[in-house]
């Protein structure tokens, strides 16, 4: 919960189930009372926020069927609020460079409790 009582949404998308359970349980460490739903790739997390637009959202790069960079872009469109952060182990400089101009903060993978507390810190409006 933020201090104003409200129930803050993380949507954690990843082709990587094990990538899932570790953000999940990174995130939940520092905000048990969050509700985390989850998407295997970039169409199920578009398709997921028709149904319930979260707060947040990790996204994946590297997916079956479309990159995350695109499916960013398509959420991002409909939904330009949303606080998102790209965790990947693509460091290419132009992955980087494409978060940015999306407004994403890039995260490097493996994800620990310090890249978490990064990506924590952006969706806060800190980074």
């Amino acid at each position: 919960m933020t201090l104003d009582g409200t129930v803050k949404k993380l949507l954690i998308v990843d082709d990587s189930k094990v990538s899932r359970m570790i953000i999940r349980a990174h995130v939940l460490a520092q905000r048990p009372a969050w509700i985390i739903s989850e998407a295997a790739s970039g169409l199920e997390a578009i398709a997921l926020m028709e149904q319930d637009v979260p707060d947040y959202c990790t996204m994946d790069i590297n997916m079956p069927g479309i990159s995350g960079h695109e499916a960013a872009e398509r959420i991002l469109t409909k939904h330009p609020a949303l606080r998102m952060v790209m965790f990947s182990a693509n460091i290419q400089e132009a992955n980087h460079a494409r978060a940015s101009l999306l407004g994403i903060t890039f995260v490097a993978k493996p994800v620990t409790e310090k890249s978490i507390a990064h990506a924590l810190g952006h969706f806060a409006g800190v980074q």
